[in-house]
């Protein structure tokens, strides 16, 4: 099932489930609200929902405007790993996003004048749907709710200068775009089994698959809530394959005027224009 954060001319957003080419809103309050009410409240909203629009005429919005945590994982691709000359961690690399960083299918990533070299990073993104402390990874899937493209933006020039953290150089606002849509798990059997791309102004940069994961999502979900409570509408994005413009010889950044698209098997293509603030 395909899920939507959207508005239409301009209006409130509103949580509404995708078929096709048509989106119909849910009586929810957000997408956080909806994954909190289980799945046979969803399959009830679903079934009384009405009112549907084209597709055409909504916009999209990240699917999650307000999770509580947004967890990132480094060098989590062996083809990544190689092409940076990093070892291959022995323990998941982890860093944090926040919500201002968050931006919709179409909206532009803005790049501040403290960067000249932003980089893109196509990432699967996984939404929890329970909440879970000290999961075992051979229950971890039980807890996804489903799956997002994400594009985890960096300014590696920050990345590379802060003294080894990077969380600045990624938080930056609109950092982070999600979507156009969420899809839930059912319709993802196996996430270490999906074809990941990113397209920079209709070449290709990133062409992988998330099978070259080093700790596929299960293990991450176990290894993340050791200790850290997990809950509903969190996010984990997964890590990026090869392919990244800092390691490009010439290396290759974003700037104004260019258009990426980041594309997993199942869950759609998330579309940005790059704009200079």
């Amino acid at each position: 099932m395909k899920l939507a954060t959207f508005t239409v001319d301009g209006s409130a957003p509103r949580v509404g489930v995708v078929v096709e080419d048509m989106v119909t809103p849910l009586d929810c309050a957000d997408m956080l609200q909806l994954i909190t009410s289980g799945e046979e409240e969803l399959l009830r909203l679903v079934a009384n929902a009405r009112g549907s629009v084209p597709v055409a005429d909504a916009h999209f919005c990240a699917p999650i405007l307000n999770p509580g945590k947004i967890i990132c994982i480094g060098l989590n691709y062996r083809d990544h790993a190689a092409e940076s000359g990093a070892e291959v961690p022995q323990v998941p690399v982890v860093f944090a996003k926040w919500a201002n960083t968050l931006t919709g299918h179409g909206d532009p990533i803005r790049i501040p004048c403290i960067t000249g070299k932003p980089d893109y990073e196509a990432e699967l993104a996984v939404i929890i749907g329970r909440t879970g402390r000290d999961i075992p990874s051979d229950e971890a899937l039980d807890y996804v709710f489903g799956y997002t493209n994400c594009h985890d933006v960096s300014a590696r020039d920050l990345q590379f200068s802060e003294g080894g953290q990077w969380t600045h150089s990624k938080t930056l606002d609109t950092f982070a775009p999600m979507g156009p849509y969420l899809v839930t798990k059912d319709d993802i059997p196996d996430p270490q089994a999906l074809r990941i791309r990113c397209i920079l102004n209709g070449e290709t940069m990133q062409d992988s698959n998330t099978s070259e994961m080093i700790f596929p999502v299960a293990e991450l979900i176990a290894f993340l809530s050791r200790g850290m409570t997990l809950e509903c509408g969190d996010i984990i994005s997964t890590g990026t394959p090869a392919g990244v413009g800092t390691s490009r010889k010439p290396p290759v950044f974003l700037k104004a005027g260019d258009e990426v698209s980041i594309e997993i098997e199942g869950l759609g293509r998330l579309t940005n224009p790059v704009v200079q603030e």
